[in-house]
């Protein structure tokens, strides 16, 4: 990820809009904003969200509020809590998230 042409500032992310996106099962809102080709992201997932395909996106993502689990293609399963992070590179590993009790996150990819 390369950082170019990107003015001091600030974000409200209260001020955001919020876009839902369903699950298999539950639903993520995110509030987005894109700074040169770097999306940022306030994301809620509620109670029994599951991520309804396999990711293969590059991420950077720091757990707020909540546990989240994520699951990598090969079968390894990580449980994430308030203040955990994860990183992973574009086409490195797949994975998908879910959560039982839901998850407030914080993500740039």
């Amino acid at each position: 990820m390369q950082m170019h042409d990107i003015p001091f500032g600030v974000t409200d992310w209260s001020a955001v809009p919020r876009t839902g996106h369903p699950g298999v099962t539950g639903m993520a809102h995110w509030r987005t904003q894109t700074f040169g080709g770097i999306r940022v992201r306030m994301v809620e997932y509620s109670a029994g969200y599951l991520a309804d395909h396999w990711c293969s996106k590059g991420h950077i993502l720091l757990v707020l509020d909540g546990q989240l689990d994520t699951e990598l293609a090969d079968g390894r399963t990580f449980t994430l809590t308030s203040g955990q992070s994860y990183q992973v590179a574009d086409h490195a590993e797949a994975h998908r998230s879910s959560t039982a009790t839901g998850a407030r996150l914080f993500i740039v990819d």
